[in-house]
């Protein structure tokens, strides 16, 4: 089925049809009618789907309805998403594919001035795209009125739960009318996501993308036995090796990241760095960068890993591999979106090996390993551009950056 079939006004397939979109993805194409018929959905797709247009075509249709046929006025849907980033982007997303259309959708988030914000909020808005915090700051200063919300999305509401938005999210049905359609996207689920789902779905229609295979069939997975205080030499080798590649590598702290980054810096290749120590418009910044190919390599913490669509990522690498498991999946999503192919490679020393189980465990598989024979293993090292001339000063930058509690090992000169 094309989306020219699909009874959507026609100021929204000109918007798509501009994008490109001819037909749906699996997960748009089992969401968009059971939206457009006004019903509660629960979704679970593997990250790079295209979850975010499934219910941004649809309710920009109901929206268009909304104000056309009962001349609603007021915000008509919300959108709760847990960051700034994913806030930005799903904005975008609503923004572009309803360019034609007279429904205004906005953004609100924390990081900026509130009054921007709160001018935009009293031209009027149909759609809110927020993350819960600055969310709540406006309600209660009452520049926010969701009297006439007919509609609440959830964007990867697992991420809101381990962030601790659970409150938040359960606070916000207080303000919202009592019927209501609600939609609940994620890529992954347990049994706290489960229990909220269903605490806030009416008979809802359950939509699961790929249950057997939490990631998407377009990544290669690859894994590395490689000590900690190596791993920048198999960084430098693998960005060396792919010159014209968008790199994206992954750590587990703000810390590492810059470590990270200045190793790379003494082997004269550049790389930048996202993370929520820095202000939001640096980190959107860089992110434009990245996506722009102005960066080629971008070192970054869990914080973006959720939902961020960045195109043409060819290698994901997960240098640190992440103390969740779930967010293995979160990572690696980031290449390897939509027909795209990409490539996944964790470096695993030996002190992460018990995470690495728990990422098998959760995949259902292990991930493909890579044999580094000793003589390959040490040439890497040494044909390193790396001048060391403090050793004991790179040992202790490398140590800072280390995961904590983790015992060390020293290098032989």
């Amino acid at each position: 089925m094309k989306f020219s079939q699909y009874k959507l006004y026609p100021e929204i397939k000109r918007g798509l049809e501009e994008l490109g979109f001819k037909r749906p993805t699996d997960i748009q194409y089992k969401s968009i009618s059971a939206i457009l018929k006004k019903e509660d959905v629960l979704a679970i797709a593997q990250t790079g789907t295209g979850k975010t247009a499934a219910f941004a075509i649809p309710v920009l249709h109901r929206v268009m309805e909304l104000k056309k046929e009962r001349k609603a006025t007021g915000i008509q849907c919300v959108v709760m998403v847990p960051t700034r980033e994913l806030a930005i982007q799903i904005t975008e997303v609503f923004t572009t594919i309803g360019r034609y259309t007279k429904v205004k959708s906005f953004g609100i988030y924390g990081g900026v001035e509130q009054d921007r914000q709160i001018a935009k909020l009293e031209e009027g808005i149909d759609v809110l795209v927020a993350t819960p915090g600055r969310m709540f700051d406006l309600i209660y200063q009452k520049k926010i009125n969701l009297n006439a919300t007919s509609m609440l999305v959830l964007d990867e509401a697992d991420h809101m739960l381990e962030l601790g938005f659970l409150k938040d999210i359960q606070d916000v049905i207080k303000f919202l009318p009592k019927w209501r359609q609600t939609l609940f996207f994620s890529a992954t689920i347990n049994e706290r996501i489960k229990k909220l789902a269903y605490s806030l779905v009416t008979n809802a229609i359950r939509i699961q993308i790929s249950p057997k295979n939490p990631v998407s069939k377009n990544v290669e997975h690859f894994l590395t036995h490689i000590e900690m205080d190596d791993k920048r030499f198999f960084l430098e080798r693998l960005v060396n090796e792919n010159p014209e590649s968008k790199i994206l590598v992954f750590v587990r702290t703000q810390v590492r990241a810059e470590r990270v980054a200045k190793a790379m810096g003494r082997v004269n290749i550049y790389a930048e760095t996202i993370h929520g120590g820095k202000e939001q418009k640096d980190r959107l910044e860089v992110l434009e960068r990245f996506r722009s190919g102005k960066t080629m390599v971008l070192i970054a913490t869990d914080i973006s890993a959720r939902g961020i669509d960045i195109p043409g990522v060819n290698f994901v690498v997960n240098y640190d591999l992440p103390e969740n498991a779930e967010n293995y999946v979160h990572r690696v999503g980031r290449t390897g979106r939509g027909t795209q192919k990409g490539k996944a490679v964790s470096f695993c020393s030996t002190e992460e090996k018990p995470m690495l189980q728990e990422i098998e465990t959760f995949l259902g598989k292990p991930i493909e390993p890579l044999a580094i024979s000793k003589k390959d293993y040490v040439e890497t090292i040494d044909f390193s551009e790396e001048e060391i001339g403090d050793w004991k000063a790179v040992m202790k930058e490398i140590a800072q950056g280390a995961p904590k509690g983790k015992k060390k090992k020293k290098k032989k000169k």
